[in-house]
């Protein structure tokens, strides 16, 4: 069994995630309200990339959860692979054991839309493979969490909710989840072809595979990768 970092222990750092988690959702909440005013919405708009836009809440968000997990686990041999320092350091994260790797905010044009389809990723890598895993989708109160065999969901007040995986394996009777803002042709042709019972469309892939999990869709397709 793979053991955590000295003095890291998992009932304490799943704790210590649930806060941070539940802090970032009072950021992103915050910002998703205001950006809905159009005359505050280029106040909170970083940069004029259609394609990979950055807001305050990405920042915010990014900072609060780097700065909490550095504070509290300031001797622990590890690192934080984000959006934001890969761009400076994209190497230097080749050799690392322990690796928390950061989303702060997933499906951010969905964000800037005001759909509600955006999330927060979190997870903690040992050797490039998932140990820990967090979703945390604010506008559906649903904080996602997976350790070893186990995965639940939360809501802010503490109610636990269980998987509910559809357990359909005839594509006509699935409902399937596809990207909002990345569609292609290819992708329609597809969906035509085989003809699934229903088709949702959102952004953020944490939301497309908390549906998948919650039960509202049977499975998700992509054809999108950038620039491909």
């Amino acid at each position: 069994m793979i053991k955590l970092p000295f003095g890291v222990e998992i009932n304490d750092l799943i704790d210590n995630l649930r806060s941070l988690s539940w802090e970032a959702a009072d950021i992103l909440l915050y910002y998703a309200n205001i950006i809905k005013k159009l005359e505050q919405k280029n106040e909170i708009l970083k940069n004029k990339n259609n394609d990979d836009p950055v807001t305050l809440a990405d920042l915010e968000v990014n900072e609060l959860i780097i700065n909490r997990i550095n504070q509290t686990y300031q001797d622990t041999n590890w690192e934080i692979l984000s959006e934001e320092n890969f761009k400076i350091q994209s190497n230097y994260f080749n050799n690392v054991d322990w690796l928390w790797v950061l989303d702060p905010l997933d499906g951010t044009k969905d964000f800037i839309q005001g759909t509600g389809n955006y999330a927060m990723h979190l997870a903690l890598n040992y050797k490039r493979k998932p140990y820990i895993g967090i979703v945390l989708i604010p506008e559906k109160d649903e904080l996602w969490i997976s350790y070893a065999e186990k995965l639940w969901c939360e809501s802010r007040d503490g109610s636990i909710r269980k998987p509910n995986l559809s357990e359909t394996n005839i594509l006509k009777e699935m409902t399937i989840v596809t990207s909002k803002n990345h569609r292609n042709e290819k992708l329609k042709d597809l969906i035509e072809k085989i003809n699934f019972k229903k088709t949702i469309v959102m952004g953020s892939i944490g939301c497309k595979v908390a549906s998948i999990i919650r039960g509202d869709s049977d499975i998700y397709i992509a054809l999108s990768l950038p620039g491909k």
